[in-house]
């Protein structure tokens, strides 16, 4: 080519548009978790290129089904020890809403031996109690008053016998989520008329309100266990208002839930129990018959979040079973 003259060289604009906005990803952070899986944060921004230099655009203006995650699994290293779980038990009821229980273990990834459950207090454990349903109960027979209904037992109606049911505990028992029969007399007409209710057993039912009152005393079993569900994002309260228990002779209230374990006996009348979850199991142990105690529980918003993502949602807003367990 050298006979011919060499043509300068030059630049020409090929397309005058501007790069469309894109997802950016910066190095994920430090993991979550020391040792097994963990999570690690990246920030995932949107941003455009004009005139050779980023701008940081509005999220929406990028492609939302391409934008990438913000959390990322990460693994440091296998962990010394990890929570392990017993099978789950008969549901507690044998008709209705009851609850299935199952024993936590803190193991050794070594020698796959139970140890001290201090050693895994850093790490999320999952659920121990979750709904179950064992299908309808039968209807309840009983003969009435002329005029007389039942009536459900509800929250409002609870709270508002907790005057009477300090006085008169073994007539009040309450009913987690509807009430039977009962025996009661009634005056009508110059004689007293009985109509027959009976009520179902407050031990190993689910207590699903938002409130309610759970009377324990007067029942048959020497162990009595209650369960109380709400929402993942609740935490529930309980206010002893009444406990005849007999310390020295053994006889002790247990409550217990993902956050908490207390046990206790003296000075529970009008003590305050702060699960700091939406699940919480009551076990009572009596000696003595028609000792026992009442309960008012009360749930609220978390103030924090206790929960895992990966947690499954087991109790609805209005108090209903999610996904129950057959």
């Amino acid at each position: 080519c050298q006979p011919e003259p060499k043509p300068e060289s030059r630049m020409e604009v090929c397309d005058l548009n501007p790069c469309p906005p894109r997802w950016k990803v910066t190095p994920a952070g430090p993991c979550s978790s020391s040792c097994g899986l963990g999570l690690a944060v990246q920030l995932v921004s949107c941003v455009q290129t004009l005139h050779g230099q980023e701008v940081l655009q509005e999220e929406h203006l990028c492609p939302v089904a391409e934008k990438p995650l913000t959390r990322v699994p990460c693994v440091i290293r296998t962990c010394s020890y990890e929570w392990s779980f017993s099978e789950w038990s008969e549901c507690s009821t044998s008709c209705g809403n009851g609850i299935q229980t199952r024993q936590d273990f803190c193991l050794s990834s070594l020698t796959h031996k139970p140890v001290n459950p201090l050693f895994c207090r850093r790490f999320p454990k999952a659920i121990v109690v979750r709904g179950c349903s064992s299908g309808p109960c039968p209807e309840q027979e009983g003969t009435l008053s002329p005029g007389a209904e039942l009536q459900p037992v509800t929250a409002a109606t609870q709270l508002t016998t907790v005057a009477a049911a300090t006085e008169h505990r073994h007539q009040d028992l309450d009913v987690p989520l509807s009430a039977g029969p009962r025996e009661q007399t009634e005056p009508g007409g110059g004689e007293e008329i009985t109509a027959k209710r009976s009520f179902l057993c407050v031990c190993g039912n689910l207590f699903l309100n938002a409130t309610g009152i759970i009377n324990m005393t007067g029942v048959e079993s020497r162990d009595c266990t209650v369960a109380i569900g709400r929402p993942l994002s609740e935490e529930i309260s309980v206010t002893i208002l009444e406990s005849s228990l007999n310390c020295s002779a053994g006889e002790v209230l247990l409550f217990s839930g993902r956050m908490m374990w207390r046990t206790g006996c003296r000075k529970l009348p009008l003590s305050l129990i702060n699960s700091r979850t939406n699940t919480l199991i009551v076990k009572q142990r009596v000696v003595l018959p028609g000792n026992g105690v009442i309960l008012q529980y009360n749930s609220r918003t978390a103030t924090k979040k206790y929960y895992q993502d990966c947690d499954q949602q087991l109790f609805g807003p209005q108090g209903e079973i999610v996904n129950p367990v057959q």
